[in-house]
């Protein structure tokens, strides 16, 4: 999905946090950072004290020359910056007092309430803060250790599924439903099947937002880079994750979802919209 050139995309909260590229294996992600990463999907917890690193604290900085399509266009901690207004201002057309989260963009490595955010950690959303935390570079092990594309609107997805636990956090649905363990029908994978279908609810509404002088953001995505997101969803899949760490296939461990169901979730949002989201309602059989 890409930007019109003309549209203003300033205004974001996103502030960029670190202190320089974090390198594991020889590599952006190594083979070390993928066994943290697999620690930390499937199991919920925070295993990134076992890869060291820079930290950073404090609010951050602003991104810099990110305040037009074309600059989000042609860096990607721009676009995930001018994402999350067009993001915003869709689910404050949806939620009463919707209140905006902070979104850290991520430089090597940083603290949160949540644990250490990095490339190898993968994005997060923290409930403490009320922030996104995404490093850039995430995409590249996207591409390297999953096959997917990371693509713009792969990216894209990714920040909207992370936005999606936020509107879960500020409008209740964490604390009615907490976590209640692993498993293919747990709170947990209701969790993210529901952000997935936020996610695309969003992008299928995205290219209707308009900025402050009626400038469409977005362009409306092609279905090249609907399927690009939609390859996004299936990467990071349970079962496929598990895969691709050699582990073979167990459900009872599940914390995300399926391949199939984060992709059929994404789909149900796309075509239905916020209202057809509802994960905690349906039979495990139906998700």
């Amino acid at each position: 999905m890409t930007f019109n050139d003309d549209a203003n995309v300033g205004g974001s909260k996103a502030r960029r946090r670190g202190a320089g590229v974090a390198i594991a294996g020889g590599g952006v992600v190594g083979v070390g950072a993928l066994a943290v990463l697999l620690l930390n999907l499937l199991t919920g917890g925070d295993f990134s004290a076992l890869l060291g690193g820079s930290d950073a604290s404090g609010q951050g900085d602003p991104i810099p020359a990110c305040t037009t399509g074309a600059q989000a266009n042609a860096d990607d901690t721009c676009r995930l910056s001018a994402a999350s207004v067009v993001i915003d201002q869709f689910w404050a057309d949806r939620v009463d007092g919707y209140v905006r989260p902070g979104l850290t963009i991520v430089d090597g490595s940083t603290s949160s309430p949540c644990g250490t955010a990095s490339n190898q950690t993968g994005p997060f959303y923290c409930p403490s803060d009320e922030t996104v935390y995404i490093d850039p570079t995430f995409f590249a092990l996207l591409r390297d250790q999953f096959g997917a594309s990371g693509g713009e609107l792969a990216q894209m997805y990714v920040l909207a599924h992370e936005y999606g636990h936020h509107v879960q956090n500020i409008t209740g649905t964490m604390e009615r439903h907490p976590a209640d363990g692993t498993g293919p029908t747990s709170n947990g994978v209701r969790t993210e099947l529901q952000a997935d279908c936020y996610a695309g609810a969003w992008i299928a509404n995205a290219a209707k937002e308009t900025d402050s002088d009626g400038v469409h953001y977005l362009k409306t995505p092609t279905q090249t880079q609907i399927r690009d997101a939609l390859d996004a969803a299936a990467s990071v899949g349970d079962d496929h994750i598990q895969e691709s760490a050699g582990v073979g296939v167990n459900a009872e461990s599940w914390t995300h979802g399926s391949s199939a169901q984060r992709q059929r979730w994404f789909e149900n949002g796309y075509d239905g919209g916020v209202v057809a989201c509802d994960t905690f309602g349906v039979a495990g059989s139906s998700l």
